[in-house]
This record gives C-alpha cells, structure tokens and sequence, in this order.
C-alpha cells in the first residue's frame, strides 16, 4: 500500500494493464448503453428477487413510490466533486459537507436530520453500506468514491418491507460500475482547484470484461489526494474494488466482490463567528482529525428456475476501523489542552436468502419472501491525551453486540390485465442488543420485537398517467450508544403515508407530483447526562415534492429538469412542542439544463434551499461560538462543458467546470466537538480527462 500511495497512477495503470485479461462481472444492466457510451455492456437483466429491480429512470416510472434514479450521465456532467454533492439535485434531499473533500458526507430526506447520515438507509449494490446498520445507524465512514459508482437509486417511499432497518427516510443505493462484455480500459484524471490554489486530485483506473464466456473480472483503483479550500484539510483515501461474475450454467450466477477502503484525513473543523469573518477558509483546530479503513466482502448466488421462480442468496461481511480525534474544547478560538480520540473496531456479517415466484390464476401473483441474519460486534473505545505533559488515559472501553434477524414476505396481485398491482407485505424485525463496560462490568440489554405491515398501490391509469400510494409502518432500531444508560427503551417507529401521479403531458414534458407524511410516535430524545435517553418524542413531517422534465422539440438535445420540495415538520411532545424539527429546511429547489450536440455536453444546475434552524429550541439568534443560531438559505450553481471525442482511435472525454459558481458564502453548524460555523466549499475549478481503450 505504501508504493501504492506515493505513485498511484502509475500502479493504476500496472493494475489495468496487468488485469488485460481479467475482466468483470456480467453485472445487472440498469439500461442499455447510450450511443455516447464507450464501453459495451451486457443486455438488462431483471432480478426478480429484488423489490427495487433495475436502476433506470423506466423502473422507476413504475415504482409505486417516489424515487429518482441519478445516472452515469448525470454523474458525469452536473459538476459534481463527490458523491454527496450528485444528491443535491434529488427531491427532498439535504447534503452537508463535513470534511470539504466529499468524504464525510451528511445527508437528510424529507427533514430528517442529516448529521452523520442517521435517518437514512444507505446501501451499495443492495448491502448495507453502514459500519454497523443497526446499532449505529450514522454513516461514519463512507467507504465509497464518485467514479466507482455507475448510478444512485434513490426510492423515498414504498420500500419498508423489503429493506431495512433505518427505512423511514427511504434507501439510497449506490450502484458501482457495471462489467463490459468486451474487455475495455479506462483512465481519468480530475483536479479540483479551489479560489486559494489548494488541489484535490482524483486519479481513477479501470480495468473488466469476459476472459470466457461464463466468467467476467474486474478491477477498480480510486486515489484521492490533495487539500479542500480550508487549511487542515489534507486528504488522501484510496478505494480498491475487485469483482467477479461466474455464469455456472444458463440458469445458474454466482456473483463476488472484495473492497479494500483506507482515508486519511485532517478536518478544518468549525469556526466561530468571529473567525469566520476573518478568514472562513482557516481552521482553528490543529488537533481534528479522521482516519478510517474497510476491508468489505460479498458473495450471490442466484437460481432462476425456469417457471418464474428465482432464488437469490446473498452472504456479505466487513471489518472497519475508524478514528474521530478532536481537541476538547468545542468553542473553536480556545486553545485545546487535551487530544481526544474515539477508535472503533466493527466486525458485521449478514446473510439474506430470497425467494420471488409467480402464480398463474385468474388474478396472476407476485410472491416475495426473504429472510435476514445480520451479526454486528463492536469495539467502542475513547481516550484523551494531555498535551502539555503527554499523559494518557482510557476514558472508555465499551463492548456492543447485536444478532438482528429480519423476515419479509409481500404478494403483488395484478389486476385490470396488469394496469393495477397492489403489494401487500410485512416484515418482522428482532434486533438483540448488548453493552459491557469492559471497566467496571455493567452490562445492559435492549431488546426490539415488531411486524412492521405495508401496502403498496401502482396503477397505470392511461398510456401517459400512473398513479401510486403506499402505506408502511418503519422503525429505527435503538442504538448503541443509547443503551448505556440503562433503561428500558424502544425503537423508534414511523407510520409512513405517500400518494402521487406521475404524467406523460406530451412526448416533451414529463410531471411527477407527489405527498407524503410520517408520524413518529416514539422518537428518542436525549434528555440529560444523568436520565440518558428516553421516549419522549412524538413528531410530524409532511409536504410535497414537484418534478418536471422538459425536452423542447425545437431545439434538439436540449433538457430542462426541475424539482422542488416543501417540508413541514413539527415536534409535538416535549418542551419544545410546537417547534420545527433541526436541520429540516421547508423549501428546496433544484434547476437542471442540459444541451447535448456533436460531442459537447453543455450543464447548468443549481439548488436552493431555505434557512433552517440548527436546535430543537429554534434558537434565532446565533450565540458567540456559533454553535446555535438559525442557518441562512442559500442558492448554489454549477456549470459544467464536456467534449468526447477520438484521439489517435481512443476514445476520449474532457471535462471543465465551475463549482459554486458564484463563490456563495454559505455554512451549516458542526458536528459532535466541533461546533460552531462549519464553512461548506467555496468556488473551484474541476478540470478532467477519461480515455476509454
């Protein structure tokens, strides 16, 4: 890993070159691939094993649910630095940068607070992509980078019983790069330079295809390294991906994969008010830091009987490590006298068999059922470290385990030849919690049982009008930390309500508009350091989103694309009854334009979104070090150019865009110890070259 490091492109190209005859996974194929595309892939494959199926905008015009699929097109031309900033431009999702780099992305659906990914269901390639998906839900490790990923399903209702836990918000699932029939290689190169002359460099190698006709390989390198806008901002994360598909016979897959994720970060942290007018491109927190690594693994085995039935069996584990390290004085302009740390070790393995069959009567039938067995284990350790004189000490020693088992059965009917399909279902949830303080002995046990019902309506009421609606009950299990405290305490659960059409106007204009609302009945609320946690919280979210896609006919190539979403929340117990819930912004706005003609792709996109408050208090006026305060609305833009073309017979891609636009000063308040004003990206540079052999 160290020579890996110090010359990443050229062991890219080692890597790509080594593996010519290597080559990858006859993956699923959301669509076929677009004239514009240089890699030829393998013909779409529906697995009918899975709720969600293909990731393609077709899919998810028939999904009886709100869902927007982002893809590899719209990955690569909007601009966007990293994963996080692509969801921007989804209905209803809020994204807060952390690290400035992409890297410790924060993201919120419908209101739901966004810090540390919390509230929403994060999968990749269908797996749960967090270190520990039940026991602590927040996503403090990311192990994913923007060109490993082909597409990102995002499905906001309609998706309780099949996937869990954590479901309230929906799932977004990453999908990484499909396998090529051919065996193809690709480089790229993109910097990203910020207004001060600070770089971020993505080096990106890719090498798959079929060595025969029933096994397809690949290999995936990924290199970041460089500085953010902010000073303290070092980054360097390498994501090395290895995949295999093995055709056994025509009826027969068995699909594998191996990951291997390291990050080194420096975080800049938050800033006071006062610093922030100085200089918000400075860090006052020499002792905040991120480091974490993953070695991930899966294995699917699939079996399609040949009358409608189809097995599919998925096994997958992960080991994780990941330090947060802070100063301990959370005002960012005092000088911290100690070094605080708070290493984690995850050990998580799963395993999940499903099985879909049809039944031919006089009313067809869909039938899905599957099952869950997830184990997590968990080392939760912190210690502090005095500066002045270097003294050490173990502040905690936890140990959290978990044996969590699911159990889903749905039964689509289909009705009026197909036009109308209701799904019900029910998942079963038994999640098994443990905590022992390794010092003194303490130990603690939480236990969640619950059938978590659902009923989902799609009906396509003309060629041009499709109607949906769907009702879940979804729960958040109680978590880790939560349990330490002692107590009896149960999860949080959420009735889940959504109705909406999506239209076909003309062969230019497509509309989608949809409602939806939760309610939690039991939300856990911290209350002090002596009671610990309690549920004591019932609140409400409800609104609307709005879609539009218009393609003039005058002018070919040419795409407008709109989407705004109104949130209304309120908490409805507790002292703060009455109040808007942190961190949910009422309003949201995304514009897209795109324009597409002989080779040159032409972007403009931006986002807005309306001021917010930061506390459960709805505090207005911000406080001295920043830490509570109303947050400002903003609007953000993008602009991005990029030419394919053939250079000596080899495919070629540039790229350049402005990030930010027009340098919007904008920021959200911090995360855990370092509060106050955390500064989001100002204008950058994004300059890239791919080339496709």
């Amino acid at each position: 890993m160290r020579n890996f490091a110090r010359h990443p492109v050229l062991v890219a190209i080692h890597l790509m070159l080594a593996s010519v005859g290597a080559n990858a996974v006859a993956a699923e194929v959301a669509e076929t691939a677009k004239e514009t595309s240089p890699i030829a892939t393998l013909p779409t494959v529906h697995v009918t094993a899975d709720w969600l199926g293909a990731p393609s905008s077709s899919a998810a015009k028939k999904h009886p649910g709100a869902r927007s699929v982002i893809s590899e097109d719209d990955l690569a031309n909007t601009g966007a630095r990293s994963l996080d900033e692509t969801l921007r431009q989804v209905p209803g999702v809020t994204v807060l940068d952390e690290s400035g780099t992409g890297i410790l992305p924060n993201i919120g659906v419908r209101g739901l607070n966004p810090l540390r990914s919390e509230q929403v269901l994060l999968l990749q390639d269908g797996i749960p992509m967090t270190l520990a998906p039940y026991g602590q839900t927040g996503a403090s490790l990311f192990p994913l980078t923007l060109n490993a990923v082909e597409a990102v399903d995002v499905a906001r209702g309609g998706v309780a019983v099949h996937y869990g836990p954590n479901n309230v918000g929906g799932v977004i699932n990453f999908v990484t790069k499909r396998i090529p029939v051919k065996p193809s290689f690709t480089l790229k190169e993109t910097l990203s330079i910020a207004k001060n002359g600070r770089i971020l460099s993505d080096s990106y190698a890719r090498a798959g295809g079929f060595v025969s006709d029933r096994l397809g390989l690949q290999v995936q390198a990924n290199v970041i390294d460089g500085q953010g806008e902010r000073a303290h901002s070092d980054t360097s994360t390498r994501n090395l991906m290895l995949d295999a598909d093995w055709l056994v016979s025509d009826a027969t897959e068995i699909k594998a994969g191996l990951q291997r994720y390291t990050t080194r970060n420096e975080l800049p942290g938050a800033l006071t008010p006062r610093a922030y007018a100085q200089d918000r491109t400075q860090s006052t927190r020499p002792q905040d830091r991120f480091d974490g690594d993953t070695t991930r693994a899966y294995a699917t085995y699939t079996h399609q009987f040949g009358d409608g039935t189809e097995l599919s069996w998925n096994n997958f584990g992960h080991r994780s490590l990941r330090t947060f390290a802070f100063g301990n004085a959370s005002n960012a302009d005092t000088a911290s006298t100690q070094r605080q740390s708070s290493p984690r070790e995850f050990w998580v393995y799963g395993t999940e068999p499903r099985l879909s069959f049809d039944i031919n009567g006089p009313v067809k039938q869909k039938i899905m059922l599957g099952m869950r067995y997830m184990r997590e284990e968990v080392d939760y350790k912190a210690d502090s470290t005095t500066l002045a004189s270097g003294a050490y000490s173990v502040t905690r020693d936890w140990r959290f385990e978990n044996d969590a088992y699911a159990t889903y059965v749905s039964d689509t009917f289909s009705l009026l030849n197909g036009k109308l399909k209701i799904t019900p279902g029910v998942r079963h949830e038994d999640v098994r919690l443990s905590y022992r303080n390794n010092a003194t002995g303490v130990q603690t046990r939480d236990t969640t049982k619950d059938w978590l019902p659902g009923l989902d309506v799609g009906y396509q009421a003309s060629n041009d009008v499709f109607l949906f609606a769907n009702a879940h009950k979804s729960l958040r299990p109680v978590q880790f930390t939560q349990i330490t405290f002692g107590g009896d305490l149960a999860a949080e659960r959420a009735k889940n309500l959504e109705a909406g059409a999506r239209w076909a106007a003309t062969p230019e204009l497509d509309l989608a508009l949809t409602g939806f609302r939760f309610q939690f009945d039991n939300k856990l609320e911290f209350v002090n350091a002596t009671v610990g946690f309690r549920n004591l919280g019932q609140a409400r979210h409800q609104g609307a989103e709005l879609e539009m896609k218009w393609r003039p006919q005058a002018v070919r190539g040419l795409e407008f694309k709109t989407a705004y979403t109104r949130v209304d929340t309120e908490q409805q117990s507790g002292s703060f009854k009455g109040n808007e819930l942190p961190y949910a912004p009422r309003h949201q706005l995304a514009l897209d334009t795109t324009y597409r003609s002989q080779g040159w792709t032409w972007n403009l996109n931006g986002h807005y979104q309306s001021g917010m408050f930061s506390d459960g208090a709805n505090t207005v006026a911000e406080n001295a070090s920043g830490s509570v305060g109303r947050i400002p609305s903003y609007w953000l833009w993008n602009a991005q150019v990029g030419y394919a073309f053939k250079w000596n017979g080899t495919r070629m891609k540039a790229g350049l865009a402005l990030n930010n636009l027009f340098n919007r000063d904008y920021y959200f308040r911090g995360v855990d110890y370092s509060q106050g004003r955390m500064p989001q990206p100002g204008r950058a540079v994004l300059a890239s070259l791919q080339m496709d052999l």
